[in-house]
């Protein structure tokens, strides 16, 4: 389904559609075949940590990742916005150790869980936080041991210059086949830089992921190998409560999902061999969890297992103080064609 109008998803209260998010979204294969696409799907978007999965491309393929010992948990870990649970924390800083390094390495600044009964738990244990706390620690120790690996300067390895960042912009460049020079540029919320590029190039990045048949060989086993680590462990990616851990155990080995801020949300799906990505306009992030959530049943990754296991992602409930069903968030009728 090609449709040039934007998608919208509903927020409901009793009889009537209180709000509306609008969005876009494109589904591709390995060639750049288009197979569904809503809205204006060529706008400049900035991808956000939604392609954690390409960024640590080249921690995978410089051979970083055997230099470290990196286990699967850790390459996992590598592509996360995690919550900041003990796991996770715990998972950081036993790589880091490993490495030689210590959480001061990390530039990525210490900050409190982004998720509501994670960040309860942390308040309750009053503890010290440090720079494993910050939701991509991963992928900045992905980051610091590809540069180790590599005889790099440790330090600033999050500056646009540093040879890190400008590995990953090249991987971005011919895996969504886009020329970043000039692209409009600011810093994520990390620290790193963040490059604006069309939805559909992001789409066509993540869908040679998702078949990498045509790369050349270390960047192919690299992509599997990717892959499979997140797959296999879903819970370093996310945590309890978050929509990509959900997604991904719910239909166990099926796809790889990564939300990113802003209301960005990136798909990969091996068995088809296509990837998705998907913006709302207004960077609502309830509604991008809607929309992914039945993108991926759309094109039969759910099944009926599944779809229980996600009924409240595929239509939020929303609920008053008390608990009282209030209305939902869906789909608005007809978008799917």
């Amino acid at each position: 389904m090609i449709d040039k109008n934007p998608l919208t998803v509903e927020v409901t209260r009793g009889d009537m559609v209180e709000s509306q998010h609008l969005g876009s979204a494109i589904v591709v294969d390995a060639k750049g075949n288009v197979l569904h696409a809503w809205g204006d799907t060529d706008r400049l978007i900035y991808p956000r940590s939604s392609i954690k999965p390409l960024q640590a491309i080249p921690f995978v393929e410089s051979g970083a990742a055997d230099a470290c010992n990196a286990c699967p948990a850790e390459v996992a870990f590598a592509c996360a916005s995690h919550n900041g649970e003990h796991h996770h924390i715990d998972g950081v800083t036993t790589w880091l150790t490993r490495m030689g390094l210590t959480p001061g390495h990390l530039e990525c600044a210490a900050h409190w869980p982004h998720e509501d009964q994670t960040l309860f738990e942390r308040i309750a244990e009053q503890p010290t936080l440090d720079e494993t706390s910050n939701n991509c620690s991963g992928k900045h120790a992905g980051f610091l041991a590809t540069a180790k690996h590599l005889g790099e300067d440790l330090k600033g390895y999050i500056e646009y210059d540093h040879p890190v960042q400008q590995r990953m912009k090249a991987v971005l460049s011919e895996l969504g086949s886009v020329n970043l020079d000039g692209a409009p540029g600011g810093i994520d919320g990390c620290g790193i830089p963040v490059m604006g590029m069309p939805l559909s190039t992001m789409a066509l990045a993540l869908a040679r992921m998702a078949d990498p048949s045509g790369l050349e060989a270390k960047r192919r086993d690299a992509s599997e190998r990717i892959l499979k680590a997140i797959m296999a462990h879903p819970y370093n990616v996310a945590g309890q409560n978050r929509f990509d851990t959900i997604a991904m155990t719910s239909a166990p080995g099926r796809f790889v999902v990564k939300s990113g801020a802003e209301a960005v949300h990136a798909g990969i799906i091996p068995e088809m061999g296509v990837g998705f990505a998907l913006k709302i306009n207004d960077g609502n992030n309830r509604a991008s969890d809607v929309l992914a959530a039945n993108l991926l049943n759309l094109l039969g990754q759910l099944d009926e297992t599944a779809q229980a296991k996600m009924a409240h992602l595929l239509e939020a409930p929303v609920k008053n103080a008390a608990g009282r069903l209030a209305g939902s968030i869906r789909m608005a009728d007809g978008w799917a064609g």
